[in-house]
């Protein structure tokens, strides 16, 4: 699925990069902000090639049944204290990247970001999990204030089109229309998967106002490119284990900031989607108690 996810992972970097590009005062340094424009080619062809890849290592993960979490990849030593954490509530994170017959995939002009994250729910069931995931009609109140609107534009079964607005405030606003194609699958009683990909992502000018309006690709400022999703979740130990691994594309950072700015947004997507798997274990809990 995608969902608030990624609206969390990449309303924040929208937000850290609209930062990068006004450049701190107190060092002088004065950046325009950048020319509107849209992944080249070769930009959108690294990051289809990186997907790509990306997938068919999930699809391998999921086929073979084991190891579906990806701290089970850990060694002994370290994958006991990780399960311990979680069920002491915490979110355990990872930074990943997917290689090319072991070579790093160069993405000229452009940023992927890659993470998985993955949260414990005590007490849950699986069902109580998929309906908080796919009640997107109300993604606006689980993950507010991030995601601003959200709505079901079609559904067919376990396949869904959704609707959702992404806002994030710091410096400046920067607000996104977007639409995602999410596809479901229950593996079992105990275990299900989804996929998501933004199909559709606009940058919105002046929102909320008379003169709103979506701003065409090739005329917007390269805050959110493309988004892929991956959703895994797992009913067991008393409880239900969801993970969530996100890889999107954005315009690079300016080179001149690069070594100022660079730190600070690789490490948003991270908190951010820490913090939509934290909002998703609070919609089940609250959910389950009413």
């Amino acid at each position: 699925m995608h969902s608030p996810l990624q609206a969390r992972d990449f309303a924040l970097l929208f937000a850290a990069f609209a930062l990068s590009l006004q450049g701190p005062s107190d060092l002088h340094l004065a950046v325009a902000r950048p020319t509107p424009s849209q992944p080249s080619p070769s930009t959108a062809e690294a990051f289809h090639r990186y997907v790509r890849l990306s997938e068919i290592r999930n699809d391998t993960e999921l086929q073979h049944g084991a190891g579906l979490l990806w701290i089970d990849g850990l060694p002994a030593s370290e994958r006991t204290p990780a399960y311990e954490d979680l069920k002491r509530g915490a979110v355990k994170m990872r930074k990943l990247e997917t290689l090319d017959n072991g070579a790093v995939i160069e993405c000229p002009g452009g940023m992927i970001h890659h993470w998985v994250g993955l949260a414990f729910i005590p007490g849950a069931k699986l069902q109580d999990v998929l309906e908080v995931l796919q009640d997107y009609d109300r993604h606006a109140v689980y993950y507010a204030p991030d995601v601003e609107r959200s709505k079901i534009e079609s559904r067919d079964g376990n396949h869904f089109r959704v609707f959702l607005r992404f806002r994030r405030h710091k410096v400046v606003t920067v607000v996104l229309d977007t639409e995602h194609d999410v596809q479901y699958f229950r593996d079992s009683e105990t275990q299900a998967h989804s996929r998501s990909s933004a199909v559709r992502i606009a940058q919105v000018e002046n929102p909320g106002k008379d003169d709103e309006r979506e701003k065409t690709p090739g005329d917007d400022d390269g805050f959110l490119w493309r988004m892929d999703t991956w959703w895994r979740i797992v009913e067991r130990d008393g409880g239900v284990y969801v993970q969530s691994e996100v890889a999107s594309l954005t315009r690079n950072i300016p080179a001149g900031l690069a070594w100022l700015i660079g730190p600070f947004v690789t490490s948003i997507p991270k908190e951010s989607l820490a913090f939509t798997l934290e909002a998703t274990r609070k919609a089940v809990v609250t959910r389950r108690h009413n």
